[in-house]
Parts: C-alpha cells; sequence; structure tokens
C-alpha cells in the first residue's frame, strides 16, 4: 500500500470505528505528538485507545491528502455535534505500509481570534 493510501485508510478506518483496523496501520512502537495541548502518544494501543475513548458525536470528512514520498499531509475536519467543529494538519511517516510517527495539530474552527489590527487586511472564513 502506498503512503497516501495508508493515511486514508486510517481516516477511513477511525470514521468506521474500527478500532482493530486502525491498529494494524500503526507501528507497535509509533509516537504521536499534539503539539497544541503538549501531548505526545507513545505506543499503538494508546493512540487507539485515546482515539476510541474521545466522546461520540463526532464524523472525519477528509479535506486532502498530499503525499511525499513516506511522508504523508492530511488535512480533516472533525465536526462534532456538541464540542465544535475541529480541523487537524497531520503529518505522517509511512515506512513499509504502517505509520511509524505522526505529528497533529488539532484547533477548533475559530479558537485563534483574529485580532482587530489584521480587519483592513483579512477576509473572514
Amino acid at each position: 500500500m502506498e503512503p497516501s493510501e495508508t493515511v486514508r485508510t486510517l481516516w477511513d478506518r477511525m470514521q468506521q470505528r474500527d478500532w482493530a483496523g486502525v491498529g494494524d496501520l500503526l507501528a507497535d512502537d509509533v509516537v504521536v505528538e499534539w503539539p497544541v495541548s503538549g501531548e505526545r502518544i507513545v505506543g499503538r494501543e494508546n493512540y487507539v485507545r485515546v482515539n476510541a475513548e474521545y466522546p461520540e458525536g463526532w464524523s472525519i470528512d477528509v479535506l486532502r491528502v498530499v503525499p511525499s514520498g513516506e511522508v504523508v499531509v492530511s488535512e480533516v475536519e472533525v465536526p462534532h455535534v456538541s464540542m465544535g467543529i475541529h480541523r487537524v494538519a497531520s503529518f505522517w511517516t509511512v515506512r513499509d505500509g504502517v505509520i511509524t510517527a505522526g505529528r497533529e495539530y488539532w484547533t477548533e474552527l475559530g479558537a485563534d481570534p483574529s485580532p482587530a489590527w489584521r480587519a483592513p487586511f483579512v477576509q473572514r472564513l
């Protein structure tokens, strides 16, 4: 499987809540960092559990997957019925068909308000 296919399959399996299938795509010693919240997840089981335990009410919309050798960048939108809409930009390292490392930047839409001084130069999304 190409690295970009591995990442697309990861998001598909998360959407399906196929936690065993998610685990099959991860190296035993995968390390995934979430810099925005200051967390590091070490190991397949921990990554699967932290996602499986997230409160229900969410879905996943893959906006883009950009391959670059064994590094794959994905942008995903995750609407949640009670927690709002989140976006994540993820940088995945994929070797031999499994994810060995990741760095994900999760944020809630509108969580970083635009300062007034930029108003003349920007358009609101």
